[in-house]
Parts: structure tokens; C-alpha cells; sequence
């Protein structure tokens, strides 16, 4: 067999939704492990849909899925141009090959003969498929609406009495009857050229052995099966996705969050989350958090879950990726939180990698996201404003007056020696029989004004000792 070649043929519409990721990346994990060719290819035929010229945003969120492609647009490669609007003289050569075959056909209906069409096969409750008006054309009919330049498509002529048979990883043997399908159309009235034909030729050119996309692609995978016959060349491989679903089952839409990649980027998911989690979405992995090249070795393309459909939960995400922030490199997650710090203290940006890398390793277990940096040192950007009433909260006022003497002794520490400041006040509530939980909570709350979160030597550490020092004598003035 030909060395293993895949491609991601995205539509530049401006943004990349989990399934165009979990396409991506399926094609990526395979070329990975059979050593062969990851290619980019942009389908950028459709001016309607056109809302990122040069497919820009599509390669950035490739490049930080960490999903380097072997062949496409900026790098080249044997095969190019890699944009399909670069490549309309292929297309017009295969048209042409189609044409001396007599397997295509001009259609001069237009849009409102063929939506009658329809409606009276509907009510004649026949399948909707073309009739087959201009296919029994004559050669003066054809000539007389050309000399009036009646507009027209080409549709390829399917022959009704063949059955085309594809290999899929997950399905097996899947067999269509030709006489179930429509003439489709391979151009339109433009002159350019329909998704199903360009895609083909591009398959066909540029010897792609495996195909894997969304299942809602099966019918033009049938028509494209057709074209493939009809040239006498060999099908690829496919795997046809299964469909990504919510929680309640229903496809996943723009209403679902996390639809867009770029909802998961702009709520502080990692790539490497969002590729680990999407990856392993519908298989079974021994260990599921695991890097591309891990993921790429494990996966069993051998035995393929046949499911039509598979779940996209978003707690399932968070868990893979708070997973991964405690795994993250202290530089890496430190970039990562950065931005989100900047836009909500502005004085976060005088704020030094070292010290900002001490923060986040202290509070990273608290993070499911990197966003989540922004109410996790909240208290180190903003001293917390509290009253009275939040201290008899949560310390009995019989504890109270021997909880601030034992304080007020040991405060000093806080500018001569602050290290020793937290074993001195533990030792010194002990001997005076405070429960060293309400000493804690004490300190805690003066400190970033909640009860719960690092030890209080690590938040004097974070603080420093002037700061803590301010905080704590504030809530010991609330208390007199």
C-alpha cells in the first residue's frame, strides 16, 4: 500500500467548532503513528462562506492545538497549491476528462423548476431526485440555450444500476445502491465547483489513502465513491465520526459552550487539554491524561467504536484539564495565566515572572482553568475589605481576647523575621489552649478574607511581611 496520507479540509468560515478539532486531530493521531502525511487543505471555493481570507484563524488554532502539518498553505509541498481556489484548472481537466466519458451532463433548470420538481414528487410521496430532464436533451437543444446563454450546471451522471462498496474503520463494508441517489451537481452557475467534486479531485491528486470526518458526510461519500469508479481509481480508506451530542443527546450546537474552540480558548482551557480530551472522547484508555505523542502511540485504530454518536461533556474537559494544570511547566502556566491577571488588575503587569510563577504554584491546585488565576489571587491584588460581623462568624467570641494577645505578641515577626511568625503563633496558641483551626482562620480571613485556602506561612510568603502585617493589625482593629 502507498505510504499513509491524510488530510483536514476545513472551510475558512472564520471559526473552529470540537468537531472540526476532533477531524483534525484524528487525521493528525493516525499520520502520527503510520509515520506518514498530515495535509492541510483549504476549501475556500464557496465566496459565501469566505469569513477568513487565507484560512489565518484555522492554522493559528491548528498551531496552538499543537497540530503541525507535513503539507498546506505556508509550507508546501509536492502537491500544491493547498487552496482549493488555487486549483480550479484541475478541476476544470477532470471536468473535462468526465466530459469525453460522456458521464457528465449539462442542466439548464433552474432553481425554481427544480423546487416544482420537488414539491410534486413529494406529493407523489417519490424520493426528491432529479428527473433527468437535460440529460435526454439533443445536441441543437443543448446548442440553441447555449447561443442564448442560458445558464447551467454539470451533474454527473449516476448509473442507477451500480453499487459501490467503501471501507470504513468503524462500520466495515459500507455498500450504496447508485439507484438511490440523484444526478448530483459538480459545478455551479458561476462556473466554480461544488464541495463533492473538488473534494474528490483533491483526494484523488493528491493520493490520499484514508479519509476521516463527520458521519454527516456519508452521503457524499457515496457520490464521491461514484466519481472515484467512474475514473477508474482506487477508493481511500474512511472513518466516518461519529457525531459529538450534549448532554441530553442532541448535536452539539453554537448554543452548547465549548461548541467554538474559541469559547474554550477565551475561558482559559489549555491546548493541550482540549486535544487530550478531544482525542479520547469515545475510546477507552487505560490512562486518559496523556500528550499527543503518548496518544498517538495508544491509539487502537484496529478497534473502532461503531457508536453513531458520542457525548461531549464539559465537566469531563474541566477534570482533563485542571488534570493538566497541575502537570503544567511553572513557566508555561504562568504565560498561560498572565493575560487574564493583566485584564483584571492592572497592576498585575508590575507583577514579575518569579514571583508571579510563586503564586500560581501555590494556588494551581485550586484552578480548573487558567482564567480561574483572576478570583484565585484575588486577595494578593486587592486586600480584603471586611467587617466586624465576618469575624464573629467564624471565631466564638470566648476565643476572641486570647486569640489577639497571642497575635499582637508575635505581630513583629511579621517585619523582623517572617518566617518564624506562623510556627511562633501556633506554638503560643497552643499553650494558651486556642484550637489552632480558629488561629488559622483568623489569620486567613485578615489575610485574603475567606477561611479557606494555603497555609498561612505560604500566604505570608506570597504577601510578603509588610503587607501581612498591614492586613492582619486592620482586622485587629475590628476586634478592639
Amino acid at each position: 500500500m502507498h505510504k499513509v496520507r491524510v488530510r483536514f479540509a476545513p472551510s475558512p468560515t472564520g471559526m473552529m467548532h470540537l468537531g472540526n478539532v476532533r477531524a483534525a486531530l484524528i487525521n493528525y493521531v493516525f499520520a502520527e503513528q503510520k509515520q506518514g502525511t498530515f495535509v492541510l487543505r483549504i476549501e475556500d471555493t464557496d465566496a459565501q462562506r469566505m469569513f477568513d481570507p487565507q484560512a489565518q484563524n484555522i492554522i493559528e488554532d491548528l498551531a496552538w492545538l499543537g497540530l503541525s502539518y507535513d503539507e498546506g498553505p505556508h509550507i508546501g509541498g509536492p502537491y500544491a497549491p493547498y487552496y482549493q481556489s488555487e486549483r480550479t484548472h484541475l478541476y476544470q481537466q477532470q471536468q473535462q476528462a468526465l466530459a469525453e466519458k460522456n458521464a457528465i451532463y449539462r442542466c439548464f433548470c433552474t432553481e425554481q423548476d427544480l423546487e416544482k420538481k420537488r414539491l410534486r414528487q413529494q406529493a407523489l410521496k417519490m424520493p426528491p431526485r432529479y428527473d433527468r430532464t437535460c440529460m435526454h436533451l439533443t445536441p441543437d437543444e443543448i446548442d440553441r440555450l447555449l447561443s442564448e446563454n442560458t445558464p447551467f450546471i454539470w451533474r454527473f451522471k449516476c448509473d442507477h444500476n451500480l453499487s459501490v462498496t467503501i471501507t470504513d474503520l468503524a462500520h466495515g463494508a459500507i455498500t450504496f445502491n447508485m439507484g438511490n441517489f440523484s444526478d448530483f451537481a459538480i459545478t455551479r452557475q458561476d462556473g466554480s465547483f461544488t464541495f463533492i467534486f473538488a473534494n474528490f479531485v483533491d483526494d484523488l491528486l493528491m493520493d490520499i489513502t484514508h479519509i476521516f470526518r463527520g458521519e454527516d458526510h456519508l452521503s457524499n461519500t457515496a457520490n464521491q465513491a461514484a466519481l472515484f469508479h467512474a475514473v477508474g481509481a482506487a477508493l481511500p480508506i474512511y472513518w466516518h465520526l461519529p457525531i459529538l451530542c450534549n448532554i441530553e443527546g442532541k448535536k452539539l450546537s453554537k448554543r452548547d459552550f465549548g461548541f467554538s474552540l474559541r469559547d474554550l480558548k477565551d475561558a482559559g482551557f489549555l491546548p493541550e487539554a482540549v486535544a487530550n480530551y478531544v482525542s479520547i472522547i469515545g475510546a477507552s484508555f487505560k490512562e486518559e491524561i496523556m500528550p499527543l505523542n503518548i496518544l498517538a502511540a495508544n491509539f487502537n485504530f484496529d478497534n473502532i467504536n461503531a457508536s453513531g454518536r458520542i457525548t461531549y461533556d464539559i465537566e469531563k474537559l474541566k477534570w482533563v484539564n485542571k488534570s493538566w494544570i497541575v502537570r503544567y511547566e511553572p513557566e508555561k502556566l504562568t504565560t498561560q495565566c498572565r493575560p487574564y491577571l493583566e485584564q483584571a488588575y492592572s497592576h498585575a503587569k508590575n507583577v514579575d515572572d518569579k514571583k508571579l510563577i510563586q503564586l500560581l504554584q501555590i494556588i494551581k491546585t485550586d484552578l480548573t482553568t487558567t482564567a480561574d488565576a483572576v478570583s484565585a489571587l484575588e486577595f494578593y491584588f486587592v486586600a480584603p475589605q471586611l467587617a466586624a460581623e465576618d469575624i464573629q462568624a467564624c471565631i466564638p467570641e470566648a476565643s476572641q481576647k486570647s486569640l489577639l494577645r497571642v497575635i499582637e505578641e508575635h505581630k513583629n515577626l511579621l517585619i523582623t523575621n517572617p518566617t518564624e511568625f506562623t510556627p511562633a503563633v501556633k506554638l503560643a496558641a497552643k499553650n494558651n489552649n486556642i484550637p489552632l483551626k480558629e488561629l488559622f482562620w483568623f489569620l486567613r480571613l485578615a489575610l485574603m478574607g475567606k477561611t479557606n485556602g494555603p497555609g498561612i506561612a505560604e500566604l505570608v510568603d506570597m504577601l510578603g511581611g509588610a503587607e501581612a502585617l498591614k492586613r492582619i493589625e486592620k482586622m485587629l482593629q475590628l476586634v478592639d
